[in-house]
């Protein structure tokens, strides 16, 4: 299967980078437009295509497209990162609040069975069930577009570069 093309004309190279970050060329993080584009277009291919990514430039940069398909790699490889630990915290976060969740549940309960008034006794009820929701939101529906985006990193982060210079075949 051909690898689904993402393309970008720019001026210059240097576009493609946050003009801000001091780091050498191959560790620059890219423009945040860039990254925006780039990252919207893979999350429109389809999960088992891969992705190539061709850079149209008006003129020859002056760094090689080896050091720009590495600058792009690390880049995206950094925010792969990024997001697994970002997966990892919610993960605890979500463990974490469960068992504050069952264990406020647990004495909502105790307390909602030993006391006599029924509406008393369906609030903590409720309340007990109402501090489960954070768990459940982290565990139904958080974590899955959290990790869908880590693999669009990783696939942006093994993506072939293209560079392609205009007027040059």
């Amino acid at each position: 299967m051909n690898p689904h093309a993402i393309e970008l004309k720019l001026h210059s190279i240097q576009q493609l980078y946050n003009s801000m970050d001091p780091s050498p060329f191959h560790e620059r993080d890219l423009d945040r437009d860039a990254e925006t584009f780039i990252e919207s277009w893979a999350q429109e291919c389809p999960r088992h295509t891969a992705i190539r990514i061709v850079i149209h430039l008006e003129k020859a940069p002056a760094e090689s497209d080896a050091i720009i398909a590495e600058s792009i790699h690390n880049y995206f490889n950094y925010k792969a990162d990024l997001n697994r630990n970002d997966l990892r915290r919610m993960l605890r976060e979500g463990w974490s609040s469960l068992l504050i969740g069952i264990s406020f549940l647990i004495a909502c309960t105790m307390a909602a069975h030993s006391v006599a008034s029924r509406v008393v006794s369906e609030g903590l009820t409720i309340i007990g069930w109402v501090a489960m929701w954070r768990p459940l939101e982290i565990y139904l529906y958080r974590w899955w577009p959290v990790r869908q985006l880590g693999r669009v990193y990783r696939k942006l982060g093994a993506a072939e570069v293209e560079v392609r210079i205009a007027g040059v075949r």
